[in-house]
């Protein structure tokens, strides 16, 4: 595991790190005769242990899957979305989606395009402002996507692939350069899009009125229901000044003309 974070992490490791911690995470083998019998991994936060062990050779997903998982539940002090994040021309579009929508394959195309990654699972936006932090973590890809990013994208970088997970085959994108560089320049809201990959579709945008954008707002919100009063006002704020869109395609290349139209002409 230590290899693939050396691998994935090889821009942030170039940075040198805060004195602080957030989360205190570990991933280790327990204690029982699992160590040697179709070995193991835990994940822990703190000492809580919140999930069902894994095999062993699905460690460093977990990983991933835990410190998303320790932001998503303590990190009350942002709005958070299930959402891909990208960013280009100081403008972000944030890409809310259920999971098996390609919402982390269009960002990671995306990303390999020319934009800068935020997130491909988490839209951090700040209660006070209109910013979004930026979380450039390696993009968690599945199934056929990992090859379909490989054979369009020569540069694409990922590490080991872990088969049979409760997700299926994964395997981590490493982000780029850029985004790493970038990971403390915050950026506005600029527009909601709600991805869905068709095959043979030709990209296309239909607006969305505010209630619709409201209700998929808090289906896609992993704190919503914690904030409560302040997490109503937020979205409300958001979809004032905010525009939505349903976004269909099948083609990166159109994809990408697409939204970049969207922070281009607007």
């Amino acid at each position: 595991m230590s290899r693939q974070i050396q691998q994935l992490y090889a821009h942030h490791l170039s940075y040198p790190c805060p004195s602080y911690t957030d989360f205190d995470v570990q991933v280790k083998t327990p204690l029982s005769h699992r160590r040697w019998f179709r070995p193991q991994v835990e994940f822990f936060m703190d000492e809580i242990n919140p999930f069902k062990p894994l095999p062993r050779d699905q460690a460093y997903p977990m990983l991933e899957w835990g410190m998303n998982w320790c932001i998503a539940n303590h990190a009350h002090h942002l709005f958070i979305v299930h959402a891909g994040v990208i960013e280009k021309n100081g403008k972000v579009i944030m890409m809310p989606a259920t999971q098996g929508s390609g919402k982390s394959t269009l960002t990671a195309a995306m990303m390999l395009s020319g934009w800068r990654l935020f997130s491909d699972e988490l839209a951090l936006l700040s209660l006070q402002s209109e910013e979004v932090l930026p979380l450039a973590r390696p993009i968690n890809i599945k199934n056929d996507a990992i090859d379909i990013l490989k054979h369009h994208f020569s540069q694409a970088e990922f590490g080991d692939i872990a088969h049979d997970t409760l997700k299926g085959t994964v395997a981590l994108m490493k982000p780029s350069q850029e985004s790493v560089t970038s990971m403390h320049q915050s950026s506005p809201l600029h527009c909601i899009v709600f991805p869905k990959y068709k095959a043979g579709s030709n990209a296309s945008l239909s607006p969305l009125s505010a209630p619709e954008g409201f209700q998929r707002l808090i289906d896609n919100s992993f704190n919503y229901n914690v904030l409560g009063v302040e997490g109503f006002h937020k979205i409300a704020d958001i979809l004032q000044q905010t525009p939505c869109f349903e976004f269909e395609y099948s083609r990166f290349e159109d994809a990408s003309e697409t939204l970049e139209n969207l922070v281009q002409n607007s």
